[in-house]
């Protein structure tokens, strides 16, 4: 080496940053709405179930018509609401245990969910007997089923935020479900009408999906150069195989526990408990306030999904006994008919609602940041499972405990604000 020449020691590079995706507004909003097009459905059908057994029982539709005007009995539905939660709940889990070990046929996927939503409004509205009605929510279900995994697994490949405006998504489909079916049955909408109305979601849905969606990257829109080189060291490899999958599951029970318990006291209290809570001296009718319990249980939803980014929750489990305390409230209101005021009830609703959302979103968020980009596709698409197995054994106990207190003598409020 000459006395000239300049020893040159290599300093460690810095990386820029990544540039701003201008364009994140359309993945965030098309998610938004794909969350919102694919629980519609769902929600309505729920909201509906009151009307949906009536109009084939032997009780009016009129909302003015009580189901049972013997002052020996409680004002009860022959069937309960618990049926249609199976029917609306059932199918979609069915569904969702399938589709993480089908190909990731993604167009397809969402082409089929479209057309079955539709298929499931159609059916309803036009349904001349109770099992054409039970058929139209049985295939909305199936909709919702292949949709919610499907959406959440392609998730991995856009900003991390797409899951929490998914989750708000979601939580808007309850509010404005719930709201829009209450509002045109107030109007004097007729049943079959307001199904046909809502087929525009199935519409906006393709529309979202295929139109302001972009087409995802080899590597998620967020990641730097860095940290594509980082996760392809520390990153475990994509799961290949049914015995690889299955065996990974067991890693998952921390997720799905917390969320199966909570929406399984949640939709106990929704479908077993709602349409037996009956405030006699209120101007609404017992059907519409079902109905409007159902608007103020999805406004806490609403509220509590679009919030991860405020405020983030890890004790899902803490969730789950708070959920606990309102089943007993519930349960024992149903009974008793102890509380003085409906306002009252509708506080401990919008809790209730909270609650649920709330387990769901940072359940979700949190998988987005804790596992690993390779297994995040499989893992989203199986602990959407975890809500459903609590919501079908709700509704499986939502049935015997309707009867139970339906067989009960008749309670009255002594005090009414």
């Amino acid at each position: 080496m000459t006395s000239n020449q300049e020893v040159v020691v290599a300093s460690p590079v810095t990386p820029h940053p990544p540039p701003k995706d201008r364009k994140l507004w359309r993945d965030l909003t098309a998610y938004w709405i794909l969350g919102l097009c694919n629980n519609y459905g769902y929600v309505v059908m729920l909201s509906a179930a009151h009307d949906i057994i009536a109009q084939f029982q032997d009780s009016e539709v009129d909302d003015n018509t009580t189901e049972n005007t013997d002052e020996d009995t409680r004002k009860c539905h022959l069937v309960s609401t618990g049926a249609i939660l199976l029917a609306d709940i059932l199918p979609s889990l069915c569904v969702k245990i399938v589709i993480p070990f089908l190909p990731f046929w993604v167009n397809f996927k969402i082409l089929l969910a479209v057309l079955l939503s539709a298929s499931g409004f159609l059916l309803v509205g036009f349904a001349t007997a109770e099992w054409m009605a039970l058929l139209g929510v049985v295939i909305t279900s199936a909709s919702s089923g292949i949709g919610e995994p499907t959406f959440l697994s392609y998730s991995s490949h856009f900003h991390k935020n797409v899951v929490s405006t998914w989750s708000s998504g979601t939580g808007g489909a309850g509010v404005i479900g719930s709201l829009s079916y209450a509002s045109l049955r107030a109007l004097g909408v007729s049943p079959r009408d307001t199904m046909l109305i809502m087929l525009f979601f199935p519409a906006l849905e393709a529309f979202s999906f295929w139109i302001i969606l972009r087409k995802p990257l080899i590597m998620p829109l967020h990641t730097s150069a860095l940290e594509s080189t980082e996760e392809l060291v520390t990153d475990e490899k994509p799961l290949r195989g049914f015995k690889e999958k299955l065996v990974y599951i067991k890693t998952l029970f921390p997720y799905m526990l917390p969320l199966a318990l909570v929406y399984f006291f949640e939709y106990f209290i929704n479908q077993g408990l709602f349409e037996l809570v009956y405030f006699e001296n209120s101007t609404l009718s017992q059907a519409a306030q079902y109905r409007w319990f159902n608007v103020d249980y999805q406004i806490g939803v609403f509220i509590s999904r679009s919030s991860v980014n405020l405020y983030k929750i890890k004790k899902i489990w803490l969730m789950a006994v708070f959920q606990f305390v309102n089943v007993a409230y519930f349960l024992t209101e149903a009974i008793y008919f102890y509380t003085p005021t409906i306002w009252i009830t509708l506080v401990v609703v919008l809790w209730e609602g909270l609650l649920g959302g709330g387990a769901y979103v940072n359940t979700f968020y949190r998988m987005s940041k804790e596992i690993t980009p390779g297994r995040r596709r499989f893992a989203m698409a199986m602990v959407t499972q975890s809500d459903a197995y609590g919501i079908a054994l709700a509704g499986f106990l939502a049935i015997p405990l309707h009867n139970a207190i339906c067989s009960l003598p008749p309670a009255y409020r002594k005090v009414v604000w």
